[in-house]
């Protein structure tokens, strides 16, 4: 604990400086935000733009940079960026839990869809499953913040991450590799290596990562290992330039994953129910070995672990038909397959076990026109994205039923479809009223199709249950409701003013929507009824969630980027945010998972990055961020009062999930010149304040806050052409929260998820 405060004082002491330095971080490179601005390209606004010039709130985070972090994928950079809350998703090794300024997908199931769009040089990654990407060859990162539902569309209400790729050169060779070993017997290994194959027409890269970790979680009860990692992933890139106008990429890439389950820690006692009597009794404590520890039992076999097979190819085309005048195409396709055990109430019983089976796939196409001459400048665009996904699924929950002292075996086996089909069509222009001062504005319109159903049925006690089916057994006229369809207008305009070339000032007003969906839970009629003015009312399906957002914000280069300085405020209006809520265990929320439009949220904040080299070998940035989220209605009166958001029809009690108040970061490097070899002291530390991690704000579902320190020494030869480098993350042995898990209504599971323990790391590594 006295670990825990003293990083505390110095996270808001960085704080303070942060906000005396002026402002935010613009971006990042080498150290993350110290080159000048003027050399940092970003792709926010669908076309490759000075950094300096884009009036959104965007962190670009070089691959140097993501290396001195230590991100080998994207929860790497946790922590890093204001008001971005980024973890591996609950229970899984691959899945991403993405909050951008307090909004993100709070539920893992495949048929919610994310609330932070991801794509990868392009391509938009639909589901959260295996979207918590590993970063060997990525030329940068672009994190964008507040909806930007003009240019990326539906789920990016939150905001968008741009994940690109390194090109192959098609004029020198260039290869990378390294080798690391660490703590918990780490082996990783990177590489990467680009040549030509037709001077000046034709280049190909290949870059490959085995990333190995044995488990950071010990079950006392067996001595077996779980949380390690285990992937194997490459890519392919086939670049070719016939013309000085035309350019034609293809890209294919491959990751597979093989670990053992990932363990959570229950955090409130455990209750079966006795069908015979009616009684609730406890069947394990909460906290079953005290104070936290990565210790976890399980119930599941050797063996029932987590797989994941995911693979895409896309073609990428870019045609300049004058010199005013681009067309770009974007074709992608997809395919995904993970198999995951779940140990949900995270013991040794079974009061909630399941395998998860999803096969995903997906076929996108994208034109872009692009226009740039003269005072007009902006894109024009036609999207399509069909999507289809399966899942199997099978609940084990021997220890949840029993009948008066005998045990009952219930086992729940479950398969849907979804398809969705999804067109847009969009315009952004920019028009330079004069050499300082522009007005851009977008309009993006938005049309889908979801059709979905489901087949359900238990084997209890040896019986099998008739199916039920969704939406075949509900009542007419809600029995053939198997699609639904949205569409949305999502506008946005900015005004921009350049006081100098390496300034911008900005206003915005934008609206984003999350499409809305069928529940994937849907075992009963319970699971889509709500409570509406009093009369239990089915509501087969969520509608989509919107918000309408303003913002303002500063950027500039000073003293030739020796001070890079960023600033945003922006206040947020959502509307029917879509929430899935538990229950208690008894009466009509008993065993169920609703998920409804539970009513309005309002967000505001202010983000500063700041990066200064006060000396030529010395690189310094902070950065921070403040959050004020509240619910203004919840809408949840169909459940238990014991634990409704509110309970009077008045009085909301909760605060929204994820949306930590105060993040922080500091960082700082220092080389010495050695002829032609250099020795490097780097580190940074992070800050991420007390946030709840339940929608409905269960007491154990909390983290009170925590900061993390990270350090490394690097040392470079040969004129950085060969490295040896000793890390350190977690340096304080911080204990944290980054998850939760909430199914009250079955056991009373309520189960969290934490942070890695300190670890080390040796690398040598070699770049030409």
């Amino acid at each position: 604990m006295k670990a825990r405060q003293s990083l505390r004082i110095i996270a808001l002491a960085s704080a303070a400086w942060g906000g005396a330095a002026a402002l935010p971080v613009l971006a990042q490179d080498e150290t993350p935000g110290f080159d000048s601005g003027s050399d940092i390209i970003v792709t926010a606004r669908r076309r490759e733009e000075n950094i300096l010039d884009v009036p959104v709130s965007v962190t670009a985070i070089s691959s140097d940079s993501l290396t001195k972090m230590q991100a080998n994928d994207m929860s790497g950079i946790q922590g890093a960026v204001p008001n971005v809350n980024l973890v591996q998703g609950r229970g899984s090794t691959s899945n991403s839990n993405f909050f951008i300024r307090g909004i993100g997908q709070p539920d893992a199931l495949q048929t919610f869809d994310p609330a932070v769009g991801t794509y990868v040089d392009g391509i938009y990654f639909s589901r959260i499953q295996g979207a918590l990407v590993n970063l060997f060859d990525v030329e940068r990162v672009e994190v964008l913040r507040g909806p930007q539902g003009t240019l990326y569309g539906k789920n990016t209400i939150g905001g968008a991450v741009n994940i690109v790729s390194r090109k192959p050169s098609t004029t020198d060779f260039k290869a990378m590799g390294s080798l690391t070993y660490g703590s918990y017997d780490t082996w990783l290994a990177n590489g990467y290596v680009s040549a030509p194959l037709i001077q000046d027409k034709l280049a190909l890269s290949i870059a490959g990562v085995y990333d190995k970790r044995d488990g950071t979680v010990t079950d006392p009860l067996t001595g077996r290992k779980y949380n390690d990692r285990d992937t194997q992933a490459g890519r392919a890139i086939l670049r070719a330039t016939p013309s000085e106008r035309l350019e034609l990429i293809l890209s294919g890439d491959y990751t597979r994953q093989r670990t053992a389950a990932t363990l959570g820690y229950a955090t409130a006692p455990l209750i079966n129910v006795d069908l015979g009597s009616g009684a609730l009794p406890v069947v394990k404590p909460a906290y079953p070995y005290g104070d936290y520890d990565y210790k976890a039992s399980t119930s599941l076999a050797p063996g029932q672990g987590q797989r994941l097979d995911h693979w895409g190819l896309s073609f990428t085309a870019n045609f300049e038909l004058n010199d005013a005048v681009t067309l770009t195409s974007i074709t992608g396709y997809r395919k995904l397959k993970p198999d995951y055990y779940i140990d949900f109430d995270a013991t040794e019983l079974e009061v909630a076990d399941a395998f998860v089976g999803v096969r995903q796939k997906q076929f996108s196409q994208e034109l872009q026109l692009k226009y740039d001459s003269g005072p007009l400048s902006g894109v024009f665009g036609l999207y399509y994205l069909n999507e289809t996904i399966r899942s199997h699924q099978e609940s084990y929950d021997d220890n949840y039923l029993q009948f008066l002292t005998a045990p009952l075996t219930f086992t729940r086996f479950i398969d849907d479809h979804q398809n969705v089909k999804s067109y847009a069509a969009f315009g952004q222009l920019t028009y330079d009223l004069t050499e300082q001062l522009s007005i851009t504005a977008g309009l993006r319109y938005t049309k889908e199709r979801k059709r979905y159903t489901r087949s359900t049925y238990t084997e209890l006690g040896g019986a099998e249950t008739p199916p039920y089916l969704f939406p075949g057994s509900l009542p007419a006229p809600y029995n053939d409701l198997d699609h639904v369809d949205f569409d949305a207008w999502t506008p946005m305009a900015t005004l921009s003013y350049k006081p100098t070339r390496d300034t911008l000032l900005y206003a915005t007003v934008s609206r984003g929507f999350k499409s809305g969906g069928f529940n994937g839970r849907v075992n009963g009629e319970s699971d889509v009824t709500q409570v509406i003015d009093g009369v239990p009312t089915i509501v087969p399906y969520f509608k989509p969630e919107t918000v309408w957002s303003y913002e303002a914000g500063a950027k500039g280069s000073f003293l030739n980027g020796r001070v890079n300085l960023s600033a945003a405020a922006f206040y947020s209006d959502y509307k029917d945010f879509q929430a899935r809520v538990g229950g208690d265990n008894s009466g009509l929320t008993s065993g169920s998972f609703p998920v409804i439009n539970a009513g309005k949220l309002r967000i505001w904040g202010v983000e500063f990055e700041a990066s200064v080299k006060p000396v030529r070998n010395l690189n310094i940035a902070a950065s921070v961020g403040y959050l004020n989220a509240e619910y203004k209605e919840f809408n949840d009166g169909r459940r238990a009062p014991g634990f409704s958001c509110n309970p009077t029809g008045a009085a909301i009690v909760c605060k929204p999930p994820f949306a930590p108040p105060m993040t922080m970061r500091l960082a700082a490097d220092y080389t010495v010149p050695l002829g032609s070899a250099a020795l490097t002291f780097g580190g940074d530390m992070r800050f991420v304040d007390k946030q709840w991690l339940s929608v409905d704000n269960r007491p154990g579902l909390y983290e009170d806050g925590y900061a993390i320190a990270n350090a490394y020494v690097q040392a470079d030869f040969a004129d950085g052409k060969y490295y040896l480098r000793g890390a350190v993350k977690n340096a304080f042995k911080e204990l944290y929260k980054t998850d939760g898990q909430e199914f009250s209504s079955v056991g009373n599971i309520q189960t969290v998820y934490y942070g890695d323990p300190r670890t080390w790391t040796i690398t040598a590594g070699f770049r030409f």
